[in-house]
C-alpha cells in the first residue's frame, strides 16, 4: 500500500462499499490524500469488467468482510473509532440493521463524518424504491431538457446523476462536515441524494425560466442546441466539431474560419436560425475534423473537435497537462483538482476484493487480525 500527499493526508475514512457514486467519492477522497480503507463482501462488489480496470476502486486497500456477521461489524466499528469520515451507499435503513448505522458508530466515535449516498435520500416517499441514474434525472427535472427539438430527452449515461449531482455532493458534505467538526468537536450525518444534488445543479435553469429567459421545450435555448451558434456539427468524415460561439466577437471569428464573413443571416433574428444552422452545417461537412481543428487552432472562435475518451489523452492541450494519465496499461483520468502546495496524486492501483485484509485492518489498529481471517469473519485474497 502506496502513502503519498495531498490536501487531505492524515483523513482516515472507512468505505462502506457500494456502486457507482459511493466508489467515485471514495476514489476522490483517497486521490486528495486521505487515507481510505474499503469495506467490501467476499467476492467484491458488481463491476462490469476485471477488478485490474475498475477505476473506481483506486487508491485504496481492500478489505473483504460479510457485514451479515455481527463480528464483522464489530470490526467496522473497531476502524469507525479511528475514522474521521465513514461513507455508504445502502439503501435507507440496510446500515442500521447491519449493526454500523449512524447511531452504533456515532456511539463509538462522536466526532465522526457519516456520509450516506442514495439516489432518492433518506426519507420520502420514494425513499426505500430502487432506481438509477436517468430515474433520478428524470424526476428532478434535469433529463426533461436535454435532447433537440422535437426528439425524446437524450441522457449522458450516468454522468450527471451517479458522478455530478451524486458523487461530487457527497464529497462536498463529507468536506464541510469534515471542518465543522475540527471546530464544533462533533460529527453529524451527511444525506446526499442524487435528486438533491442533480436539482441543485440546476439553480442557473431554474433563475432563467423564472425570468422569462429559458423555455420548458428542450432543443428550443440558448445553450441546448436552439441556437446554432452552440450546436454540435458533423464534417466530412463523419466526425464533429462543437460551436460556442455565443459572444459576438467569438461569432466574428467562427464565421471567419468558416469563410462565412457577409454570407450568412444576422443571428440577432431567431427566425433566420434555420437558415444560418444550414449554412454551417454544410460548410463543416466540406472539410474533416482534422482539418477544421487546424482551422479553429489558436483562434477565439470557441469551437473544438469532439473527441472520444481514448483519444481525449492524446489531444496536446490535454497531453500538456497530463489531465490523463496511464497507470498499468489503464489511461484514466488524474486527481482533480490541483493543488500548488500539497499536489493530490494517484495511489495503488485497483486491488483485488480482500487483497489487503490483514495489513489494512493491522495498520488501522484492529486488535487480532490473525483471529478474525482464521474464524473467517474477514477474508484473505
Amino acid at each position: 500500500m502506496t502513502a503519498y500527499g495531498g490536501p487531505l493526508r492524515g483523513v482516515r475514512v472507512v468505505e462502506l462499499a457500494s456502486i457507482g457514486p459511493g466508489p467515485h467519492a471514495a476514489m476522490t477522497l483517497a486521490d486528495l490524500g486521505a487515507d481510505v480503507i474499503r469495506v467490501e463482501r467476499p467476492g467484491g462488489t458488481l463491476s462490469a469488467v476485471a477488478r485490474d480496470k475498475d477505476v473506481l476502486t483506486r487508491g485504496r486497500p481492500s478489505v473483504a468482510m460479510d457485514l451479515k456477521d455481527a463480528r464483522a461489524a464489530g470490526v467496522v466499528l473497531d476502524l469507525v473509532a479511528a475514522a474521521d469520515v465513514l461513507i455508504e451507499g445502502m439503501r435507507p435503513g440496510v446500515a442500521e440493521r447491519l449493526g454500523v448505522g449512524p447511531q452504533e458508530c456515532l456511539a463509538r466515535n462522536p466526532r465522526l463524518v457519516y456520509g450516506r449516498m442514495t439516489g432518492w435520500g433518506q426519507d420520502g416517499p420514494l425513499a426505500a424504491s430502487a432506481g438509477h441514474d436517468i430515474d433520478y434525472i428524470a424526476v428532478s427535472g434535469t433529463l426533461h431538457g436535454l435532447g433537440r427539438a422535437g426528439g425524446p430527452p437524450q441522457f449522458p449515461h450516468n454522468l450527471l446523476g451517479d458522478f455530478g449531482g451524486g458523487a461530487a455532493y457527497l464529497v462536498i458534505g463529507v468536506l464541510a462536515a469534515l471542518l465543522e467538526a475540527r471546530t464544533s468537536g462533533q460529527g453529524q450525518v451527511v444525506d446526499a441524494a442524487i435528486v438533491d444534488g442533480t436539482a441543485h445543479l440546476n439553480a442557473m435553469l431554474a433563475g432563467l425560466i423564472a425570468g422569462g429567459a429559458w423555455r420548458e421545450e428542450r432543443g428550443t435555448n440558448l445553450l441546448d442546441s436552439g441556437a446554432p451558434f452552440y450546436d454540435v456539427y458533423e464534417t466530412a468524415d463523419g466526425r464533429h466539431m462543437a460551436v460556442g460561439a455565443i459572444e459576438p466577437q467569438f461569432y466574428a471569428e467562427l464565421l471567419d474560419g468558416l469563410g462565412l464573413v457577409d454570407t450568412v443571416p444576422d443571428r440577432s433574428d431567431p427566425d433566420s436560425w434555420p437558415a444560418l444552422r444550414a449554412a454551417i452545417a454544410t460548410r463543416f461537412r466540406e472539410q474533416t475534423q482534422a482539418q477544421w481543428t487546424e482551422v479553429f487552432d489558436g483562434t477565439d472562435a470557441c469551437v473544438s473537435p469532439v473527441l472520444p475518451l481514448t483519444e481525449a489523452a492524446r489531444h496536446p492541450h490535454l497531453a500538456a497537462r497530463h489531465t490523463y494519465v496511464d497507470r498499468g496499461g489503464v489511461v484514466q483520468p488524474a486527481p482533480a483538482p490541483r493543488f500548488s502546495r500539497t499536489p493530490a496524486g494517484l495511489g495503488d492501483p485497483p486491488s483485488l476484493p480482500g487483497q489487503h485484509s490483514r495489513e489494512a485492518l493491522q495498520a488501522w489498529g484492529v486488535d487480532d487480525v490473525d483471529r478474525l481471517v482464521a474464524d473467517g469473519v474477514v477474508t484473505q485474497a
